[in-house]
């Protein structure tokens, strides 16, 4: 049925207890997963303007330090799916709106299913922030499966 997944992950615990419920959904299929980590562009209002509000040292340190969250989320999937046997890569980028980068990597690694997390944010916070799960499941050509 399903032979390639695409599993992003933000750290959070819920998407962690999504990614082991992908796991072992892959387990059962016979399917490898792409693991997608998204993480959001250096801050560079802070730099631009009437003056530099931030040191370029802090910009780096800023990024070195989303970068380290970023591997440390992945590994923790990737070794979910080493504990149930089952094929996966990783993959982290760099975009200020995660749906548009799970779009174009399960687009990119020809995936067939995007199992994700919902945080369930409702009212006016969701309003407000909006919903990344509700963006994928507009516009996926894939099916979406949502874990809550």
């Amino acid at each position: 049925m399903f032979q390639h997944l695409l599993v992003p992950t933000d750290g959070s615990r819920l998407s962690l207890a999504a990614a082991a419920a992908a796991c072992r959904f892959a387990r059962e299929a016979g399917a490898r997963l792409t693991v997608l980590n998204v993480r959001a562009n250096a801050p560079l209002g802070l730099t631009y303007g009437a003056g530099e509000w931030i040191q370029p040292s802090t910009l780096q340190e800023i990024e070195d330090v989303g970068r380290e969250a970023s591997q440390r989320a992945l590994a923790e999937v990737m070794s979910l799916a080493a504990e149930e046997g089952v094929e996966a890569a990783s993959e982290s980028v760099v975009n200020d709106s995660p749906s548009e980068a799970i779009l174009a990597a399960a687009d990119r690694h020809g995936c067939d299913l995007i199992f994700m997390a919902s945080h369930g944010r409702r009212g006016l916070t969701g309003l407000l922030i909006g919903s990344q799960t509700q963006r994928v499941l507009a516009q996926a050509k894939q099916p979406v499966l949502v874990f809550r």
